[in-house]
């Protein structure tokens, strides 16, 4: 195959009109610095740059974000050509090579909180037309503190026995058995999307499990659910058209986009062509299905069952109905939905200690908004409810325990109970 794999031409045109508004009249002034940073700032978005490089009511791309990971907190660095404080003085040499090498300017070693072992896939003409977008920004002067975690991580030659033994450097390389959408889709999932580095679960050292690509992780206390077409857990009962509706929209077959993808989707996917959506849905369809036994549902005699059914009639049925079909597009289906019976139930116990709102995309302007109830109902009670929805209307998974809704509220809210 010789197709050049950069962004389509048409998701070109798509986005010319908001470019124009959005690269300043410096890049503009010469036609072919202004055709590059456009087709940057598409591949930006399709990357989610933003969301990491952005701190709350902070600049955007101009860093100070706390990813919080489970070595400590990493404070994402400051995009914008500033200078003094972010990357005004790189070269696009250097920005390759911190694409595809995972090294700064003077050689010493990012941390894998920057998906460098994903971005090791983007081509160097994708990754100079996003420093050409990068330096079409305004500089922001913005102080970022790289040195957060403690010792030993702090010490970044560590990077080096790490890349070692998981990083794997080089650029995609399309399968000429495959079709060019289907490589298409795994150059931007597989890539720019780095969609594996949330739905890969991690070993101890915060590296993918290369053996369970795809199979569900957990990202800030959510979990990020098996994307492969596993029939019970994954994919497997979409379609591509479903996939690319919940990619483009945060909605599809009752679902929607919570957590860190409502973010996702309102920054990214959302804003990206319907191509790149259906490739990414293809790749995903085709690339075959991974997932763990299903487990027998847990009796609706047990005596947890009829606490969390009492708790789901009285709190939940009035938006989610008693069958768990959910209200469409407004209150999300839980019957035979994929995150409900995840091993991981983070999400579940998440949404229901502090609340949640779906993802608002121009198709979807008003999202449903979901109350906490973490201060009304214990450990036990939430254990309780989501082990009903996890095992009631067809569902199978695992019971929740009171303790593992301790440790979820306490990393979300800080406190015990």
């Amino acid at each position: 195959m010789t197709r050049h794999w950069t962004t389509h031409r048409h998701g070109l045109r798509h986005l010319l009109a908001v470019a124009l508004l959005t690269i300043p009249s410096a890049a503009i002034a010469d036609p072919d610095t202004y055709l590059e940073a456009m087709r940057g700032r598409a591949l930006v978005t399709a990357g989610d740059c933003v969301a990491c490089h952005t701190a709350p009511g902070g600049a955007p791309f101009a860093g100070g974000l706390a990813l919080q990971t489970p070595f400590g907190a990493i404070m994402t660095p400051n995009l914008t050509p500033d200078n003094a404080t972010g990357i005004g003085s790189w070269s696009a040499d250097d920005f390759a090579r911190a694409m595809h090498e995972g090294k700064r300017p003077n050689g010493t070693r990012l941390y894998p909180a920057f998906p460098y072992p994903s971005y090791t896939k983007v081509t160097r003409a994708d990754a100079d037309a996003i420093f050409a977008y990068l330096r079409s920004l305004a500089p922001v002067s913005n102080v970022v503190n790289r040195n957060t975690l403690p010792f030993p991580f702090n010490i970044r030659t560590s990077m080096l026995a790490w890349n070692a033994m998981f990083f794997t450097p080089g650029e995609f390389k399309p399968d000429p058995a495959k079709s060019e959408t289907y490589n298409r889709g795994a150059y931007l999932v597989e890539g720019l999307g780095h969609c594996g580095v949330c739905h890969t679960p991690m070993n101890a050292l915060g590296a993918n499990k290369a053996d369970h690509a795809f199979e569900g992780g957990r990202i800030d206390n959510w979990t990020a659910p098996n994307i492969t077409n596993d029939a019970q857990l994954g994919l497997g009962k979409w379609s591509v058209d479903d996939v690319v509706q919940y990619l483009k929209n945060g909605q599809a077959r009752g679902v929607i986009a919570s957590g860190p993808m409502k973010d996702v989707v309102e920054n990214s996917t959302s804003k990206m062509p319907d191509d790149d959506l259906k490739a990414m849905a293809v790749y995903l369809k085709e690339r075959g299905a991974a997932g763990g036994a299903t487990p027998s549902p847990v009796a609706a005699t047990d005596g947890r069952m009829k606490v969390g059914e009492a708790i789901f009639v009285d709190t939940c049925a009035a938006c989610h109905v008693r069958s768990g079909e959910g209200i469409p597009r407004v209150f999300p289906k839980l019957a035979g939905a994929t995150i409900a019976v995840q091993d991981d139930p983070a999400s579940l116990i998440h949404v229901v200690i502090t609340g949640g709102q779906a993802a608002a995309t121009a198709t979807h302007p008003t999202a449903p908004t979901m109350p906490s109830f973490g201060y009304r109902l214990s450990d036990e009670q939430i254990a309780a409810v989501v082990t009903y929805v996890r095992n009631s209307w067809g569902n199978a998974a695992s019971p929740v325990t009171a303790g593992e809704v301790k440790a979820v509220r306490g990393k979300v809210t800080g406190a015990a109970d």
